[in-house]
């Protein structure tokens, strides 16, 4: 195991003062600094404190990462984190404003390639604990993001007067916006009907654990069944609303893109997109391209 050095300790004060994000973000900018301090000390920096962090320092750390071919994606996020920390020890101007300065492409969202990602229900039954596996269902059903899905709670997502949607509680969501999705057809009613019966007044978070707790136990089956990229669930959400709601696949599902679509039909394409990034918990139509395409 590697020993933790000073930069370990400041970070560890930084981060129990700076809980910005939900916890699944905050989980992920612990790890991904850490593991910065351990990769800065691998390249010699042992007595290095976060706001002795300087230009060299990241361009070195940078060098580093692509020597060990990391994946582009990933330099990008440890990129976005190590932004977070400047801001947060008042030192921006270590960190140019532009990936490209360091030669790290910037990123490509839209592609028209399809992310989309179903899971069996047979699949599904094998999860272990209950409750998990009604979470990959709100996945799978409502698009929902994982942490919405791991704390929904039943019985607040139907006490409210607009009917025919679930809805979600601003502290499970990304953003802390609450916002309503429709409920479409049987199989959500079904899916909605069973969680209200099975869990009438608690969440999808046993009472003796938290949602960390449960966080690992979803990563951990995951694992188990070989369930990656499970976000892909909301992307397959995304193209099967465009669908119900046009008439024809979005263009990451093999449909027209934009350039040939009539006047008539890039209406009924951009209050499409609206709507579906509403459901998101996005509201701009621009990120829509990321699931649908353009």
């Amino acid at each position: 195991m590697t020993s933790k050095t000073n930069m370990h300790k400041e970070l560890s004060g930084i981060l129990a003062h700076n809980k910005d994000g939900s916890f699944s973000t905050q989980a992920s900018r612990k790890a991904t600094l850490h593991q910065i301090a351990d990769d800065l000390k691998n390249i010699g920096f042992f007595n290095l404190s976060v706001h002795g962090l300087k230009p060299k320092h990241i361009e070195k750390i940078i060098a580093y990462w692509k020597n060990k071919n990391l994946r582009e994606g990933t330099i990008k996020n440890r990129m976005s984190h190590l932004r977070w920390l400047s801001q947060k020890i008042n030192k921006p101007a270590i960190i140019a404003r532009n990936n490209a300065y360091y030669g790290i492409a910037n990123r490509t969202y839209v592609t028209n390639i399809s992310k989309a990602k179903h899971v069996e229900d047979t699949v599904i039954g094998q999860v272990k604990d209950e409750r998990l596996k009604y979470s990959f269902l709100l996945q799978q059903e409502f698009g929902l993001r994982r942490e919405e899905a791991i704390k929904f709670q039943p019985k607040f997502a139907v006490s409210h007067d607009k009917s025919g949607f679930i809805r979600l509680k601003a502290s499970w969501c990304k953003g802390g916006r609450e916002r309503y999705i429709p409920i479409r057809n049987e199989r959500q009613q079904a899916l909605i009907r069973e969680l209200v019966h099975r869990f009438p007044l608690t969440s999808l978070i046993p009472l003796d654990a938290s949602y960390v707790d449960q966080l690992r136990k979803y990563e951990g089956e995951c694992k188990r069944l070989g369930l990656m990229k499970m976000h892909g669930l909301r992307h397959s959400y995304s193209q099967n609303r465009y669908f119900e709601i046009t008439g024809w696949k979005a263009p990451a599902d093999g449909g027209p893109c934009r350039q040939q679509l009539s006047t008539q039909q890039r209406d009924i394409d951009h209050k499409a997109r609206m709507s579906i990034s509403q459901e998101l918990g996005h509201g701009r139509e621009a990120i829509t391209a990321v699931y649908l395409g353009r």
